[in-house]
């Protein structure tokens, strides 16, 4: 209840301040700000202590206007770009994975052609009405054989172990039988944010479709 009293003479007192002297609080304020912004980008905390890590995370797509750079736990400080670049590519690949989850599982629960269409249940247990020995076997092949193409793009252990090659670029498997990745950097980070906003917005899509299906024991529709 002092709040307002306490900022009445704080502004009352200010009105008295002699113009130079508000001017040179003013640089101090702007140079003390730069200091900050320096001190970010070589890795050191607001404490002065030295992170010891200079990354380039904040340069990277998936930053949006809103909420911008959002890292409220600061995971990424201590981090190097070899391992953010680990990061990255784990965040594309469950993203894009999630995205097509989110689309076969509305999909197969109006349109189940397999096994002759008599699988008409919630797609969150339809797993446990397939022909377990020969369907999952041939899902697990297919897998596998996608996963053996992402072997040459990590370094050698002895490199550094779950480390990416530095020539490899992030969720870039040369499939682009369309043609549509841009030549402008500028639009092809653009594609790359929009990439990751999309699988970031289905994996928490398909949290709660399998939720709301293990919840309710019905469809979604």
């Amino acid at each position: 209840m002092y709040i307002a009293p306490i900022v009445g003479l704080f502004v009352t007192a200010s009105a008295f301040v002699h113009p130079k002297n508000a001017v040179t609080h003013t640089h101090v304020l702007a140079s003390a700000q730069e200091e900050v912004l320096e001190q970010d980008s070589q890795g050191v905390t607001p404490s002065g202590a030295s992170t010891g890590v200079v990354n380039s995370v904040k340069e990277l797509p998936g930053i949006t206007y809103w909420p911008g750079f959002w890292d409220p736990w600061e995971l990424s400080a201590k981090e190097d770009d070899t391992r953010i670049k680990y990061y990255r590519e784990a965040e594309l690949k469950h993203g894009r994975v999630a995205m097509l989850a989110a689309f076969g599982f509305l999909f197969a629960e109006k349109i189940h052609p397999l096994f002759g269409g008599t699988i008409d249940v919630p797609s969150v247990v339809a797993f446990q009405a397939t022909p377990l020995q020969l369907f999952w076997p041939l899902v697990l092949t297919v897998i596998a054989w996608f996963e053996s193409a992402s072997i040459d793009t990590f370094n050698f252990p002895a490199d550094g172990p779950w480390t990416l090659k530095p020539d490899y670029v992030n969720g870039d498997l040369g499939f682009d039988p369309l043609g549509w990745k841009p030549s402008d950097p500028e639009k092809f980070k653009e594609m790359q944010t929009k990439e990751l906003n999309n699988g970031r917005l289905a994996m928490i899509g398909i949290a709660g479709m399998v939720a709301q299906e293990l919840v309710t024991g019905e469809k979604i529709f």
